[in-house]
């Protein structure tokens, strides 16, 4: 056989050698646990980079470049270690897996590199594919009161009706009118891609082909998957409507409702920003309140979870552990700029991304793809940018009360077959869904949305209707990572322009060789005068969304403060509102990303995310003030006030919550008394005021560190903004406030005591350890507040 195909097949890849590898001087690497292949039965390469995941994190701030290259892998375009070649039916397109299960997908052509990325998707996250194909178009249907993604984890079987599956094709459309000739090559990139994944299944062995092939349709659904997972904020504006109708109740319709304005924590102005830019994105819309809705107090009834009719319909909580930290190179050591990246995606096997390095005509980019849309990189790099993305919570979903035509003493519980709008009763539509399970589901609709509820308002029946901007719009979504894998956002400008193609709601952080930027992404609307967004909007037609932000009306900056850009879901910029369940405050998880050297270098970025990792944020930032109120008063016996000295050596340590051994107890016994005593003490701040409703605060806004540290140091005369309007720990008077907080304390120590014994000195609680989910896997690993996926990078200015 000649040998000259070969050698012209090499100096080829010579010639191309170049334009395909990171620039010299660059530092570019990432890790994934558990590892890449997702598939059944495992391999080395399901597992081999959590050593490298959990490696770090007992380091803390002790970061050294030799712990950077031991423990991230090289993400410079290159395979890593030992390669194989895959076997496929085509000659245009290379699959070249390395040590690490990492495909690098090459191809002649631009269908080609599609086929193979579709080829890769089938191959390695085949459990995925299989199990969230039609779940996904649950996702797009919005189907009241379900979790699409459990529906993957459970491997509950749903099947989309035809109804359902048109919602899907109409999508098809959309993204021609939205990108015309643009739009039109991204439905052949997702036929190409589709291609490659009916190949997979049509090759010869295991597994058997779906029974339906793989199309267009099936890339829009799972990008609306995505998007319902991590990208949609908002919607909750009935439960802050109950929680301020309970507060009117007991203290009155001024003070109830001054008490639900501290509580929602909408605007605070001491909140920790990602830019001191101020953006103008208010709670309140101008002009009297007239279109919001206030329900009747417990008249809420949610629709029934359609996998269990019996039981009320909860929503999956939001993952918000996400985080980037970016250095410009003004503030840089070296003068490059430094990037440290990361989703927190939940630990998952299969995990939902996976690396891989996709090259062709137009594009050569490195990172992860979503599982199902790994036709483009979703975090990752190109030659000279690299890009990542936190969960932002951005309001794009509204809740609308109804009006029901029943007569007044209807049953509020019973959907309405008929709403007012417009000045007109109007037949809602009932949604066939599918089935889920083999039963049958179908949902009430109006023209705002999905019908989640019923409700009541002064006695008269309402039906609550959800509306979700990117209904129907999912796919469009997907240009902004067509963009980004193309290489095209050369500078933040460009950059901002393509990530505002996103209408889920992100924090987009941008690394290039010149600059560090961000941009917050969402399909964000415009709302009439009369409302606010924290609460329901009449639904008669007189308070329709008018337009959508524009691109410079979204949070963005360069730089940041002091050459900074840190983000771990916090609020975006100064004036700018969240979802109305978003609940931001004085105190937030960023401000641990604290102790920056003057000149920064990639060790520095790398240790404080790591520190971060486990570290508490109540210990560091609100127990001083506590503390400063404790002193105020007396301990009500010896071993409370040592157990508050206990919490003091914890909170001047950087209140550590990693474990000796890592995942075994937490080796200061303060740690334990504030995990016992912190929902005490928070709650002791509340009660004077709010009674026995501190419990359906709770429910609604959770335990923010901003509640108490705002008024405790409000009642300590300190220096605060936007003070609240209510006085709340020991009704505004220092002393008694003091004597309630040793008290909460002391019931928190009197637990620890019935638990653990009297020593204070052996009092333990636990960093603990975390599996994967559904437990396909047995592997566990020391608990840390890090995102699933990380990458590193260093990039050098261009010459």
């Amino acid at each position: 056989m000649s040998r000259l195909p070969l050698v012209l097949a090499v100096l080829a890849m010579l010639v191309a050698a170049p334009e395909a590898l990171a620039a010299p001087g660059d530092t570019s690497r990432y890790v994934l646990p558990p590892g890449n292949y997702g598939g059944l039965p495992t391999t080395n390469e399901s597992r081999d980079q959590l050593p490298l995941y959990a490696g770090l994190t007992p380091l803390r701030r002790n970061v050294d470049l030799d712990d950077i290259q031991r423990l991230f892998l090289p993400m410079d375009f290159r395979p890593i270690g030992q390669t194989r070649v895959e076997d496929i039916p085509r000659q245009d397109v290379t699959i070249t897996y390395d040590s690490y299960g990492i495909p690098h997908i090459k191809g002649q052509t631009r269908a080609a590199l599609m086929y193979g990325a579709g080829w890769v998707m089938a191959r390695d996250r085949d459990l995925l594919l299989t199990f969230g194909r039609y779940p996904a178009r649950a996702a797009v249907a919005d189907i009241p009161g379900l979790d699409a993604f459990s529906l993957v984890t459970s491997a509950t079987p749903f099947e989309p009706s035809a109804d359902a599956e048109a919602l899907v094709t109409r999508q098809r459309q959309d993204i021609v009118n939205t990108y015309g000739e643009e739009g039109r090559q991204m439905l052949r990139d997702f036929e190409d891609y589709a291609a490659g994944i009916n190949a997979f299944y049509q090759a010869p062995g295991p597994p058997a082909p779906p029974a339906k092939p793989f199309d267009a349709n099936d890339v829009i659904a799972v990008a609306a998957f995505i998007g319902s997972i991590f990208g949609a904020g908002g919607g909750s504006e009935h439960e802050n409507a109950d929680l301020l109708a309970k507060l009117q109740g007991r203290l009155g319709p001024r003070r109830g409702l001054a008490a639900w304005n501290d509580a929602m924590l909408s605007v605070d102005p001491e909140s920790p920003t990602t830019t001191r830019r101020r953006f103008r994105y208010g709670p309140l819309t101008g002009g009297p309140v007239r279109g919001s809705v206030v329900l009747d107090p417990d008249s809420v009834e949610l629709v029934p979870d359609p996998r269990n009719p019996g039981a009320t319909a909860r929503e999956a909580p939001r993952r918000q552990m996400s985080n980037w930290l970016q250095v410009a190179p003004r503030r840089s050591a070296t003068g490059n700029a430094l990037g440290v990246m990361g989703p927190q995606l939940g630990y998952y096997y299969p995990e939902i991304v996976y690396q891989q390095h996709l090259e062709g005509p137009g594009i050569n980019a490195q990172g992860i793809s979503a599982a199902g849309l790994g036709l483009y990189i979703l975090i990752g790099r190109t030659r000279d940018y690299a890009w990542s993305l936190t969960s932002a919570g951005h309001d794009n979903r509204d809740v609308y009360a109804e009006r029901l035509c029943e007569p007044e003493g209807s049953e509020p519980n019973r959907a309405s077959a008929h709403y007012v709008f417009r000045d007109r009763c109007r037949p809602m539509q009932t949604f066939n869904a599918g089935t889920l399970g083999g039963r049958p589901v179908t949902f009430h609709k109006t023209v705002h949305g999905s019908v989640i509820g019923t409700a009541t308002v002064d006695g008269r029946p309402y039906a609550l209707a959800r509306k979700r901007s990117t209904f129907g719009h999912d796919g469009a979504n997907l240009g902004a990572l067509k963009a980004m894998t193309e290489g095209r956002a050369a500078t933040p400008q460009r950059f901002w322009t393509f990530a505002n193609r996103f209408g889920f709601t992100f924090n987009w952080a941008y690394t290039s060789r010149a600059a560090t930027s961000f941009f917050s992404s969402g399909l964000l609307p415009k709302r009439p005068r009369g409302l606010d967004r924290r609460l329901p909007t009449l639904g008669t037609g007189d308070y329709e969304w008018r337009a959508f932000l524009r691109e410079r009306e979204h949070p963005h900056d360069i730089s940041g403060p002091r050459g900074l850009l840190l983000n771990w879901n916090n609020q975006s910029a100064p004036g700018f509102m969240h979802g109305d369940d978003e609940h931001y405050g004085s105190v937030h998880r960023v401000e641990m990303f604290d102790g920056w050297p003057r000149r920064v270098r990639l060790t520095d970025v790398v240790g404080i995310m790591n520190k971060a990792a486990t570290q508490d944020v109540i210990g560091t930032e609100v127990w001083p003030v506590i503390r400063a109120v404790l002193n105020r008063g007396s301990a009500p016996d010896a071993l409370t006030a040592r157990a508050a000295e206990l919490v003091d050596e914890w909170s001047r340590a950087g209140s550590p919550l990693l474990g000796d051994p890592p995942g075994g107890p937490i080796p200061f016994p303060g740690a334990a008394v504030m995990a016992r005593s912190w929902p005490r003490l928070s709650d002791a701040v509340l009660e004077p005021v709010l009674g026995p409703l501190v419990d359906d605060l709770v429910d609604v806004v959770g335990r923010p560190g901003g509640l108490p540290d705002k008024d405790l140091r409000t009642l300590l005369r300190r220096r605060v903004r936007g003070r609240f309007a209510l006085r709340y720990c020991g009704g505004g008077d220092l002393e008694s406030c003091a004597s309630s907080l040793w008290t909460a304390l002391k019931s928190g120590v009197d637990e620890l005591v019935a638990q653990q014994g009297p020593d204070p000195s052996a009092w333990r609680a636990g960093q603990g350890s975390t599996g994967f989910v559904p437990g396909l896997i047995p592997d566990r690993f020391p608990t840390t507040n890090r995102p699933t996926y990380q990458q590193l990078l260093e990039f050098t200015p261009a010459p």
